[in-house]
């Protein structure tokens, strides 16, 4: 009998998940009570286990935490479906009550209402029909619903229901993935679009921006291996033709931009470095491309920010909210609305069909993906989603440097060693890099031609013949200003980490 329960509280809860998405492929994705109890959970995760997340699993983080979920809904439909066998009311009301926390989650989101809650409800109500039937066919209930006796023709019976019902889940789970792509085909719509030249084409590179060494970052990340974190479970599907953007709050007057008014401003094209604040020292966390796009700060003259608004706030489709200093804004840096990136539409991933680039700063303070509108106000007014959480209101981007070869704990031969990396200071640019070896004197790296002060710099040094054991490489870099990356370590939170980077390896 507690196997029975087992299967059947694992049918059930598929079909109750499949009648919830294809609910939401309706209503909306907002609804989704994989997508709503996830966005509860990253917004009340402590920040500890944020880091560990995504020093751990990177990109992964989302994927792992879709897996972790999922693990712990099927744990506990396991257990009521045992639960049930025992007791057919009490199981059917707690998988009636538990329906309040994804419905409520839904409800909560920053962009949810109450009818965003209908998804959670009649998934719950699919999934208790069904766990009742399952258990109906499986065993003889009492009047009081306690089990009486087994039946021990039921297994056929049983065997039946869960077929039925498992057909019924895999057709719901089909039917919201058909009517989710017919609502919006993104992918259509991002083939479609067509990318204007840009009035001011990015300046011309040196073949020698590129050190060709192998196992260092390329100077253009593609799109595929471009870094992406953000908080969005779902990502978030904007249909192009009807986007705009509103500029709003302490403005002279507000204005609302399409996509068509957009493109028909002068674009420019520009390299840019891209770094997360959660990067680690040696982290993985950031990318350089090639952006589209057009000036923040035309759009900001155009509604008159006033002089006291010293905070731009971002707001992207999903609700995610992102301050960004107007003086980075409107300093002549080059801030884009991006509609590109190396060379393509945006990808859906990273912010399709419009997104924020702001060179210099951390990207939870500047590069706001998906975003739909810039409300002009004060730092004093107004705490965006991480300065909510306790990360700093400014966050310019620190001088780095890393090493990508050799990699940690590698072992490599006697001979000559080409050690090689980047480094990057955006917006100070990389005066020079330097790597020791042990507590050796610091010696001179070569360095890649420069891209600009906003991108990252490739770098190498030639290890002659290191003598066998244990060694401890070091790399620092001096930006633009001369300012030294420091030793000390800090760890990213609350304005980005810093500190030398350092591999081990082993000389064979």
């Amino acid at each position: 009998m507690k196997r029975t329960g087992i299967v059947a509280g694992l049918l059930a809860a598929v079909t109750a998940f499949a009648v919830a998405e294809l609910m939401a492929a309706f209503i909306g994705p907002v609804g989704s009570p994989a997508t709503a109890v996830g966005g509860v959970f990253i917004d009340r995760t402590p920040r500890w286990l944020k880091e560990f997340a995504i020093a751990t699993f990177a990109e992964n983080d989302k994927a792992a935490l879709l897996i972790g979920m999922a693990l712990t809904v099927a744990a506990l439909a396991a257990a009521l479906g045992v639960v049930t066998q025992r007791n057919l009311r009490v199981g059917v009301a707690a998988v009636l009550a538990l329906c309040v926390v994804p419905a409520a989650a839904a409800v909560s989101r920053p962009t949810g209402t109450f009818i965003d809650a209908i998804p959670a409800l009649t998934g719950a109500v699919a999934g208790a029909a069904c766990l009742w039937w399952l258990t109906r066919a499986s065993t003889r209930q009492g009047a009081s619903g306690d089990v009486t006796s087994p039946d021990v023709g039921s297994r056929r019976a049983f065997l039946r229901a869960a077929v039925l019902v498992g057909v019924v889940g895999a057709t719901a789970g089909v039917l919201s993935r058909i009517v989710t792509t017919a609502r919006l085909d993104v992918g259509e719509l991002r083939a479609a679009l067509r990318l204007p030249p840009p009035a001011e084409p990015a300046p011309a590179l040196s073949p020698r921006v590129d050190l060709k060494v192998p196992e260092v970052s390329p100077f253009y990340t593609s799109n595929t291996d471009f870094y992406r974190v953000d908080t969005a479970l779902s990502v978030p599907t904007v249909d192009s033709d009807t986007w705009t953007l509103r500029i709003h709050g302490m403005v002279d007057q507000e204005i609302t931009v399409s996509l068509a008014d957009l493109l028909a401003m002068p674009l420019i094209e520009r390299d840019i470095t891209l770094t997360c604040v959660s990067n680690e020292v040696g982290g993985k966390l950031l990318g350089n491309a090639r952006w589209l796009g057009a000036r923040v700060q035309d759009l900001l003259e155009e509604a008159g920010v006033s002089p006291d608004a010293d905070q731009v706030v971002s707001r992207s489709f999903d609700g995610m909210t992102i301050g960004t200093p107007t003086q980075a804004l409107t300093d002549g840096r080059d801030a884009l609305l991006a509609v590109a990136m190396n060379g393509e539409p945006l990808p859906v991933e990273h912010g399709f069909p419009v997104r924020m680039v702001v060179p210099g700063l951390y990207g939870y303070v500047s590069a706001c993906k998906w975003i739909v509108e810039m409300e002009a106000t004060t730092f004093a007014a107004y705490d965006p989603y991480w300065v909510e959480r306790g990360w700093a209101e400014q966050a310019p981007i620190k001088t780095s440097s890393r090493i990508d070869t050799p990699r940690p704990l590698a072992t490599v031969a006697t001979s000559d060693i080409t050690v090689g990396g980047v480094a990057w200071a955006q917006q100070r640019g990389v005066d020079s890099v330097e790597i020791r070896v042990d507590d050796g004197a610091w010696e001179t790296a070569k360095l890649a031609d420069s891209g600009g002060i906003d991108t990252w710099r490739q770098w190498s040094w030639n290890w002659p013949s290191p003598s066998s054991g244990n060694h401890t490489l070091a790399v620092r870099a001096t930006d633009g200003d001369g300012v030294t990356q420091p030793q000390d370590r800090a760890e990213p939170f609350p304005n980005g980490s810093s500190g030398w980077h350092s591999v081990v390896v082993t000389v064979a």
